[in-house]
């Protein structure tokens, strides 16, 4: 992708360069968004838009422009870029200053910076579902800010794909939260339940529009704390991301999940997600 956004202008990416003493880079002082591209279009723009401003404000940082601004830059951005299918990455930070833990005066500016990506639908693995494996949760108590700080998040995946896996599903003691970097279901009797949105989990855009589906679908859903033995007995299990949709999960830690095959519950719900990427953005 050719080019990218660096405070409010769109340059050519080889020239978006940032600081060393970018407060990002030194001290992951920073937020982040993704946003998925279908069809040279964003999907569920003004929900991420809104968690950016919410995850930015959480540390104290003021954005330079306005989300207006913000996300004419972005569609100037696709079509720059001839983005069909894809993401944005997007974060901003607290600007560039002398290294100090303390705040840098309210002169700083903040850095923002976005560029694209070409990522394709994960077909393979909606149709036949992947696997994980159960890590624990060792990540800071306000994973409701998408911050930058992601190690915990990071070494959780690393421990997945070194075991072969797609995903770690992470729990704090017998509870489970949420994967690496996805929100986690279980489906028990038809009822889908999942950690509700609060401080331990990061409150997923997707997460909403599943939710949201279910009310309108008659599917049973339950926002409340699940543990490892529900996890162990639920009839079926899925995961959720901007990237991977609604994605099945038949396996945990090397265990089948429904002899290994998605569910009627999650399929549906696939079957209802597509439907409204078509509905915001076009056929896919």
């Amino acid at each position: 992708m050719k080019f990218a956004i660096l405070n409010g202008t769109i340059i050519d990416r080889s020239e978006a360069k940032v600081d060393v003493e970018d407060r990002g880079y030194q001290f992951g002082d920073g937020v982040y968004e993704v946003i998925r591209v279908y069809n040279g279009k964003m999907f569920t723009p003004e929900e991420h838009m809104e968690r950016f401003v919410k995850s930015s404000n959480s540390i104290g940082i003021s954005l330079p422009i306005t989300t207006e601004h913000i996300t004419q830059l972005l569609e100037e951005l696709i079509d720059k870029n001839n983005l069909q299918l894809g993401t944005i990455y997007m974060q901003i930070t607290r600007g560039v200053a002398a290294r100090n833990h303390a705040f840098p005066t309210e002169e700083t500016v903040p850095s923002l910076v976005a560029y694209t990506k070409e990522v394709g639908r994960p077909a393979e693995s909606l149709k036949i579902g992947v696997k994980t494996i159960l890590t624990e949760d060792i990540r800071w108590l306000r994973c409701d800010i998408k911050s930058l700080n992601l190690l915990g998040n990071l070494l959780a995946k690393q421990k997945a794909a070194e075991a072969g896996a797609f995903e770690a599903i992470q729990h704090r003691g017998q509870d489970v939260t949420e994967g690496s970097s996805s929100n986690i279901y279980i489906v028990k009797n038809g009822t889908v339940v999942t950690h509700q949105s609060n401080n331990l989990i990061l409150k997923g855009i997707t997460k909403d529009v599943i939710l949201d589906l279910c009310l309108k679908n008659n599917i049973p859903v339950e926002e409340r704390t699940f543990t490892l033995d529900e996890l162990a007995l639920a009839d079926e299990v899925f995961m959720s991301s901007t990237t991977a949709e609604v994605m099945p999960i038949i396996e945990i830690d090397g265990k089948k999940v429904r002899a290994g095959l998605p569910g009627p519950v999650t399929i549906n719900l696939q079957e209802l997600f597509v439907k409204e990427i078509e509905k915001q953005c076009g056929n896919l």
